[in-house]
């Protein structure tokens, strides 16, 4: 019987632990109602980004995407061999701590702005 109780009372404590973690990821809209598009890069400044926080970049889909490369690429503006390409047109991306970069990889959309680095606490 204690043990029961032990088991139900720890199983209770890691359920209210996850639930208070996932409710204070906060979800961010890139660009705010200007979306994922040029002139963004700036945009990230000031804000109070966490691990789990969400990023969505919503932009269309035939004429941008979104490219998360490291901190090489952003400074170029090129997506290397090991940068993840999204295309959805409303994708979401969660923040890991430490610092985040994404570009457009569509030609000239970078370099107008459309790139951000994030930093994650």
């Amino acid at each position: 019987m204690a043990r029961s109780v032990c088991a139900a009372v720890l199983g209770l404590a890691v359920a209210v632990c996850c639930t208070a973690t996932l409710a204070t990821a906060a979800e961010w809209t890139v660009g705010d109602a200007k979306g994922w598009s040029f002139g963004v890069a700036g945009w990230e400044n000031g804000k109070p980004f966490s691990a789990g926080d969400v990023l969505d970049f919503k932009y269309d889909a035939q004429m941008h995407n979104v490219v998360q490369v490291d901190q090489a690429g952003y400074n170029a503006c090129a997506a290397g061999a090991g940068s993840k390409t999204f295309s959805s047109g409303d994708d979401k991306i969660a923040l890991a701590a430490g610092k985040s970069f994404f570009i457009c990889s569509f030609p000239g959309h970078c370099a107008a702005g459309m790139k951000i680095a994030v930093t994650a606490k």
